[in-house]
């Protein structure tokens, strides 16, 4: 509740007027609904009015309650969407294909039917395909505003992409809870993954696909022999050239890690070469953990490809474990380093 000093419609005089929240009732389309209304309170009528803007409100909340009731967007989820992609109204009408006064409609009075809540929930997830649909109208804006819209739908793209691998990832490794000797009693943590992936590769001069597979391998059952946890939370399985994390390939695509893809040689064998992400921080790894990734780098940041997978296959870890099978951390305490 506010109090404002103004003219006062119901008793037509200047005076305190106290804006109050109702709860009320109403039907929309054959549902009943309950919502949130506002009105101004005259203590000397005891009366509730409201102007015109009032009305407005409470139109848009009584619309927005049966919204809400029935599983469509509200005028305020609309209205984040349009945002997302920075787009006006009458332009993210014209993108979606739609009469130019559409979306001003659905965020305000008009309930969008279930097809376009359809479209606008896709727009939301997808922006890939907002992108898309960018395209096909870019001959009816202009060429400043199409490359401003296409900049920010890019920009959430690649945010939606990331959390789309992070979500991957989890739901990978949902199976393997519980499973400690595997995990070595941490539960996956991806941002930490990143920040050991960019530490080793700050330190590491060389440091190729197959090296930094085993180097991490080697920084997880470490910090497991010292301190009965892993870095990362990471499951290894046993593949022919040493440990691999399980999910690798996708880890390896998320924001923050960074190589080049380089070609060994004149036969056009390639492979990745990783280096640190620009301006990377360190804010989640423990001194513990970095004092331990310090002691991985002594032992490996020379060493070649075949030189580590050598060392790889002399660990009891990897002799004892059958091949594609995931590796115990309970090898850990027989670690050669």
């Amino acid at each position: 509740m506010s109090i404002d000093t103004k003219l006062c419609l119901s008793c037509m005089e200047a005076h305190q007027i106290q804006q109050v929240t109702v709860k009320e009732e109403n039907i929309f389309k054959g549902k009943r609904v309950e919502y949130q209304a506002k009105y101004e309170y005259c203590p000397n009528t005891d009366a509730y009015t409201a102007t015109d803007e009032i009305i407005d409100l409470n139109d848009i909340s009584f619309k927005d309650a049966y919204r809400k009731a029935v599983g469509l967007l509200t005028s305020e989820e609309i209205i984040a969407i349009r945002n997302m992609y920075g787009v006006s109204q009458k332009d993210f009408s014209k993108i979606l294909g739609w009469g130019s006064s559409t979306i001003t409609r659905y965020e305000n009075h008009q309930v969008q039917d279930s097809v376009h809540d359809d479209v606008l929930k896709k727009v939301s997830d997808d922006p890939k395909w907002f992108i898309k649909l960018l395209k096909r109208a870019k001959d009816d804006l202009s060429e400043k505003v199409y490359h401003k819209y296409l900049k920010k739908a890019n920009e959430g793209y690649h945010s939606h992409r990331n959390r789309y691998l992070k979500d991957s990832i989890e739901a990978l490794y949902a199976s393997f809870e519980g499973d400690n000797v595997f995990t070595g009693n941490t539960k996956i943590n991806i941002d930490k993954t990143v920040e050991v992936i960019n530490y080793l590769a700050l330190k590491v001069k060389e440091l190729h696909k197959v090296k930094l597979m085993k180097m991490l391998w080697f920084s997880d059952f470490l910090y497991y022999k010292k301190e009965n946890k892993s870095i990362t939370g990471l499951v290894y399985r046993a593949l022919p050239m040493g440990a691999v994390p399980v999910g690798h390939e996708t880890l390896l695509l998320l924001d923050g890690v960074c190589y080049e893809e380089i070609q060994y040689d004149e036969y056009e064998n390639s492979g990745y070469k990783f280096h640190s992400a620009q301006g990377v921080r360190f804010n989640r790894l423990t001194d513990s953990e970095k004092n331990t990734l310090e002691e991985v780098i002594r032992h490996f940041q020379y060493d070649s490809a075949k030189e580590i997978i050598d060392k790889m296959h002399q660990e009891e870890a990897y002799q004892k474990t059958e091949k594609l099978n995931l590796i115990s951390y309970e090898y850990a305490k027989h670690l050669s380093i």
